[in-house]
């Protein structure tokens, strides 16, 4: 183990976050000399970094002042040096300041803010530079509870933290900015994991010279009925955007898809279906028993299987129906919330906020893979393993979005990828063509069907 002189990692992560302060003031005011800075500075760690970020800071010609929230036992190194330099100590936030840097508490705090912090907290009219998080977020699961600070940027070290990409705390860090102070061989192995385009593009299927339609995976959808007709249509076309290979359909809505899906081979039955690598069953099939039965056919069949939507419910309200599943058949589970309430309460699983805790308890009773939605998605296997894929805005929260995202989860196991990253990727493209069928105004789950494409060559190309 390397080691380094006391203060000194504090001193890089405080130079870094100094630096995206002065980016901050630059881009926001056209300078940095003459601006003026308020830290928020509490007992431990977090707050000596805001010291001497503001020490770095007044080395550069900004006014720096001070708010010691808890003043016996602010970082003495960081405070000396801070006043060397000439800065002030004050007590309140500076109306007039330019940025406020968050210091108050660290990853080891709990709970809400409380008096005076939530009510200096109150007075911020500035934008703001959290220190590794915002004070009054939880650090584990992003969840808020009370005051608490909404940042504009958030700098922290070493590696993205959860309460980075879970709950509410995924909005309020603003723009996360992760700075490399040395700590890659401590780290270990992470707790959650994030996706890339990188990591996307390298297991994405891409079609070699000596393969053809059935080896690339051929994709069976039970999907749809008369009620829902589009649900079939929806959750097919993903499967034919998503990969080259082909797709089977095997349903009431048979008309519907070759209407508008020429290249699939539609059926009436599963029976009729023909071979398949993996099967999507669910999406509008309905839940009464011609549904169930349909589930408890494509479950015997023994092949990797995503059940979204209505085959949820039924596997909710006809337990019986797990003992259908051959034991060795990877499932891919795809709850909403009110889904994920149907299927778990019953097992003494309650989705709090603690989202993450929740999907990794009902992967491991159920044996499956969890996809839990939501505007960070979280995907557990039984292992343990947690892949978290947060969402840039809320424009997937459209009728007919979960179907596309189902579609794509089982061209990726047909494909043959590991169920765990092929809910994972399939997260990825479905929340990037998401975002590109949207353009910042309202879309439809047609929309980002035909975005798809688009959104594998951004994972392709390695555009974020």
């Amino acid at each position: 183990m390397t080691r380094v002189p006391a203060g000194t990692l504090m001193r890089i992560a405080a130079f870094g976050v100094a630096t995206r302060a002065a980016a901050m003031l630059a881009e926001r005011t056209g300078g940095v000399a003459g601006r003026r800075v308020t830290l928020l500075v509490g007992a431990g760690n977090n707050g000596g970094d805001a010291l001497w970020a503001g020490r770095f800071l007044r080395r550069r010609s900004v006014a720096v002042s001070a708010v010691l929230l808890n003043p016996d036992r602010a970082h003495p190194e960081g405070l000396a040096a801070l006043c060397r330099a000439g800065g002030r100590v004050v007590s309140t936030v500076d109306d007039s300041a330019d940025l406020v840097i968050d210091g108050i508490v660290g990853l080891s705090a709990r709970g809400p803010l409380r008096a005076p912090a939530a009510d200096l907290v109150a007075r911020i009219a500035a934008p703001v530079l959290a220190v590794d998080l915002p004070s009054g977020v939880d650090p584990d699961t992003g969840a808020v509870g009370g005051p608490a600070i909404t940042a504009d940027t958030t700098v922290t070290f070493g590696c993205l933290k959860p309460v980075h990409l879970l709950g509410e705390g995924l909005v309020r860090c603003g723009a996360v900015h992760v700075v490399d102070i040395g700590l890659g061989p401590e780290l270990g192995e992470p707790d959650l994991v994030a996706l890339d385009p990188a990591d996307v593009a390298a297991a994405w299927p891409v079609p070699g010279p000596r393969d053809d339609k059935y080896t690339q995976g051929v994709t069976g959808i039970v999907a749809g009925s008369a009620t829902y007709p589009g649900a079939a249509v929806l959750t097919t076309g993903a499967a034919v955007r998503a990969t080259s290979g082909m797709v089977r359909y095997a349903g009431s809505a048979a008309d519907e898809v070759r209407a508008r899906w020429p290249e699939v081979v539609a059926t009436g039955s599963v029976a009729d279906a023909g071979r398949v690598q993996a099967w999507v069953a669910g999406p509008g099939l309905g839940t009464g028993s011609a549904g169930r039965e349909v589930l408890a056919e494509v479950l015997r069949d023994g092949l990797p299987t995503c059940v979204d939507a209505d085959g949820i419910t039924l596997l909710a309200t006809n337990p019986g129906l797990w003992d259908a599943r051959d034991p060795d058949a990877p499932v891919v589970l795809t709850p909403h919330d009110r889904e994920f309430a149907r299927i778990a309460e019953p097992m003494g699983i309650t989705l709090g906020d603690d989202r993450v805790a929740a999907a990794r308890e009902l992967a491991g009773r159920t044996g499956s893979v969890v996809l839990l939605k939501g505007s960070s998605t979280v995907v557990a296997d039984p292992s343990g393993r947690v892949l978290v894929n947060p969402a840039r805005s809320a424009w997937l929260a459209t009728a007919g979005s979960g179907d596309v995202l189902s579609g794509l989860i089982g061209s990726l196991l047909a494909a043959g990828l590991d169920p765990w990253r092929a809910a994972g990727c399939a997260a990825w493209v479905h929340e990037r063509a998401g975002d590109l069928a949207a353009a910042d105004a309202p879309t439809s789950a047609s929309r980002i069907l035909d975005a798809i494409p688009d959104a594998i060559r951004a994972a392709r190309a390695g555009v974020v």
